[in-house]
């Protein structure tokens, strides 16, 4: 196979809900990883449909008993002390292409596949039989070890598996009918909840090539707010943002910190900047 399947992705909801008809998941925090199996060969795949094979050594002898299999899931790094699923991690994981580098990474930050669904088993293609089928399958061709694990699956109760969430500062969850196909694009039958990390951050200056307002929080810099920003309210910070330059440089125009936005976000990164905010409302 010289490209990699195509992931199913998934369209974001803002509440968690109960539904009888879904089955719900962990959000694991890591990055997207389809795992293609053809007797002894096992090759691994972005959604991208980036081959990555070579990065994650630990990952090349999957226990599963299948001749041929393709599986869907999230590579992640478990802290060992805290089990605390490390974003960070995995992604110096994932920047290591050398293989002195991997050999170094594979001891100091090892990585674990977390499994949810299967594509094909045996030259079958079970892409679309119901999800519930699927995980059937899955779970009668794999067992757990240290680096392959099973992602778990509530049923019907969402609201109880993000308030679990929530007290242990995990990512969100997610949604899916059980009845669902695997489709390689966006579908609303999978859905991803958030669970977002909220700050009030002032806006120091904006961008001069692109959209971008420079934010501060607690009189450090934490990085450029892109998203989820209304043309009204843009035009309402350009209004005043005239009349409190403060300076510029080759890349922004400064302002004094006079603006207040609520922002919410994935996570503080361990740098002190900002993971993904997105812009919520002025605070007045």
């Amino acid at each position: 196979m010289n490209k990699g399947p195509q992931a199913m992705l998934l369209e974001k909801r803002e509440e968690p809900f109960d539904d009888p008809r879904y089955i719900f998941e962990p959000k694991i925090d890591g990055h997207r990883l389809l795992l293609v199996k053809d007797g002894e060969s096992v090759k691994l795949w972005t959604r991208h449909e980036n081959e990555v094979t070579q990065r994650y050594p630990e990952l090349h002898l999957p226990p599963l008993s299948c001749s041929s299999c393709i599986l869907d899931g999230e590579v992640a790094y478990v802290h060992p002390a805290t089990g605390v699923i490390d974003f960070e991690a995995v992604m110096e994981r994932f920047r290591m292409t050398k293989l002195p580098a991997i050999q170094e990474g594979m001891r100091r930050l090892p990585v674990q596949y977390f499994v949810f669904d299967v594509l094909e088993v045996n030259g079958r293609d079970v892409r679309r039989i119901p999800l519930i089928e699927r995980t059937a399958i899955l779970n009668s061709i794999m067992t757990e070890t240290d680096h392959f694990r099973r992602v778990i699956q509530i049923d019907g109760r969402g609201k109880n598996l993000f308030e679990v969430i929530q007290q242990q500062k995990l990512e969100g969850i997610v949604a899916k009918r059980k009845n669902s196909s695997y489709v390689g694009r966006r579908s609303d039958q999978w859905l991803k909840m958030i669970n977002y990390t909220y700050a009030d951050v002032k806006i120091v200056g904006y961008r001069k090539d692109e959209f971008g307002w420079l934010a501060q929080h607690d009189g450090r810099t934490v990085g450029v707010i892109e998203l989820s920003v209304p043309g009204d309210h843009r035009k309402a910070f350009n209004r005043i943002a005239q009349n409190i330059v403060t300076g510029e440089d080759k890349n922004f125009v400064y302002v004094k910190p006079l603006i207040t936005a609520r922002i919410r976000m994935r996570s503080w990164y361990k740098s002190g900047t900002m993971r993904t905010p997105e812009f919520v409302q002025f605070v007045i």
